[in-house]
């Protein structure tokens, strides 16, 4: 006799791109990272380019040391760090919707979209791959 195993229920998320602008006047722009939440799964983390060499390789003309430490700590909010400071501290849901709110900085979100996966952090890890690569 076999057992039967269930299947396992899609997982609903939503993603933002994050993108570096240089000049935040012209609109062009590079993707430099993805955050995605699955509140079902009480899930949030990011996955961004934080190597200043290869940021300064695709974004030019800007403080790409700068830009890497920015980056991290935004990962760190992602991820819940106690360091990160009091967003850091905040459910899951609330910390996406401030890492992807609207900012007129060199650094802003793509609008949020929506998937279903298996398994939020290999979705994360495709969204990063086929964005930001």
């Amino acid at each position: 006799m076999s057992a039967l195993i269930a299947p396992i229920a899609p997982i609903a998320y939503e993603f933002a791109v994050l993108r570096a602008v240089p000049h935040v006047y012209l609109g062009a722009f590079t993707n430099v990272a993805v955050v995605l939440h699955a509140r079902t799964a009480e899930f949030v983390a990011m996955r961004a380019l934080t190597d200043p060499a290869e940021l300064a390789r695709r974004v030019p003309d800007v403080d790409t040391q700068l830009l890497a430490e920015y980056l991290r700590s935004l990962r760190a909010v992602a991820a819940g760090e106690d360091a990160a400071g009091e967003v850091a501290l905040s459910p899951p849901s609330e910390r996406f919707h401030w890492l992807t709110s609207p900012r007129s900085d060199v650094l802003q979100s793509s609008p949020v979209h929506e998937g279903v996966c298996d398994d939020p952090a290999s979705a994360l890890d495709e969204l990063f791959a086929r964005y930001v690569g």
